[in-house]
């Protein structure tokens, strides 16, 4: 994640700071960052219709995502046959998924109800931590999701062991523990920049790169330099999955039979799946040429991150797993689930 914003921003680094001559009035008067009392969000459409049309989609994508992870929640919370590591992780993923759309979509959509752009400074703080808090502990979760699955696959005799209900505690408080030390760093580090570019934002949400467009010429270093031991950190998990997913599945073509393989594979394709939906919707929104970019591009591109994966790994976790489909019609009172 790290990686991505600092490689989006540092483009237009050396054109983002405007001459002392701008005017006043599109300075308006914002030398520090205790002088800004709220920023102005980019709006995906300008037309009252346009506004309307993205509120309705919005809503409809919230409430699926909404219903996907409560259903999982509940159904794993209420079954005790599925109150293994696999479950409990997926449990975890799905209050990541609720959080971080929970902290984008609501504020955007109530922008484009109420006409407005508007958001205050403490809500642009408590956004971007937030963020940064869920989106780095799933990233985490992610990467512990590859150990449990390396561990049942490829050392089952080991799996009770290594994967104990302390251990997987451990292993998710961890997670989440990493991702609110990472969210305190980059908000305490990136909100005591001095702001003195506007107090606009080019994205729907308070995001890293658009708050450093906003600092002060070289006050943006220290941010910079937190980003790139980010980086290493990052780098050093997605290397960790893939690494997982080579062992695992050179372990399961060892597998003779056809049916013990279609079963090892239908508990790993979804991980992965999420893993790989995860990755490259971020990748793709961040790091496509920069000669492309613009501002409607970027914010429209950015919901593939943002909104898209909490909203559909429900839906993959559900077609790919029989014990948690079976589950689910249970907890429904459905008779065939299909």
């Amino acid at each position: 994640m790290a990686l991505i914003w600092l490689r989006k921003f540092s483009p237009n680094l050396s054109l983002s700071f405007p001459p002392l001559t701008v005017p006043h009035i599109q300075r308006q008067q914002m030398s520090n960052s205790s002088s800004i009392t709220q920023f102005l969000l980019l709006a995906f459409a300008d037309t009252r219709e346009l506004q309307l049309l993205h509120f309705w989609l919005f809503l409809g994508i919230y409430l699926a995502a909404l219903l996907g992870n409560g259903l999982i929640i509940a159904t794993i919370a209420s079954d005790h046959h599925l109150h293994t590591p696999m479950y409990f992780f997926l449990l975890n993923l799905s209050l990541l998924d609720l959080g971080s759309i929970s902290t984008t979509v609501p504020k955007s959509m109530a922008n484009s109800l109420w006409n407005t752009k508007v958001i205050s400074y403490a809500g642009c703080v408590a956004q971007f931590f937030l963020f940064v808090f869920l989106i780095s502990a799933e990233y985490s979760l992610l990467t512990i999701m590859s150990y449990d699955r390396y561990v049942a696959i490829c050392k089952p005799l080991h799996y009770g062991t290594l994967l104990g209900s302390r251990a997987c505690v451990h292993m998710a408080a961890a997670a989440w523990g990493a991702g609110f030390l990472n969210a305190l760093l980059h908000t305490a580090n990136t909100f005591s920049l001095p702001l003195c570019q506007g107090n606009a934002l080019h994205q729907f949400f308070c995001e890293i790169p658009q708050i450093l467009k906003l600092s002060c010429s070289h006050s943006y270093l220290r941010e910079a330099g937190l980003i790139v031991v980010s980086v290493l950190v990052a780098f050093g998990c997605f290397v960790f999955i893939i690494l997982s997913y080579v062992q695992i599945f050179r372990a399961v073509l060892r597998i003779p039979s056809e049916q013990g393989r279609h079963k090892a594979f239908s508990t790993c394709l979804p991980h992965l799946a999420v893993v790989s939906l995860f990755l490259s919707t971020d990748l793709f929104t961040h790091l496509k040429p920069h000669s492309t970019s613009s501002p409607f591009l970027d914010l429209m591109v950015s919901v593939l991150y943002t909104v898209v994966p909490p909203a559909l790994n429900p839906l993959i976790y559900s077609l790919r797993n029989q014990e948690l489909r079976a589950a689910l019609c249970q907890l429904t009172q459905c008779t065939r689930f299909h």
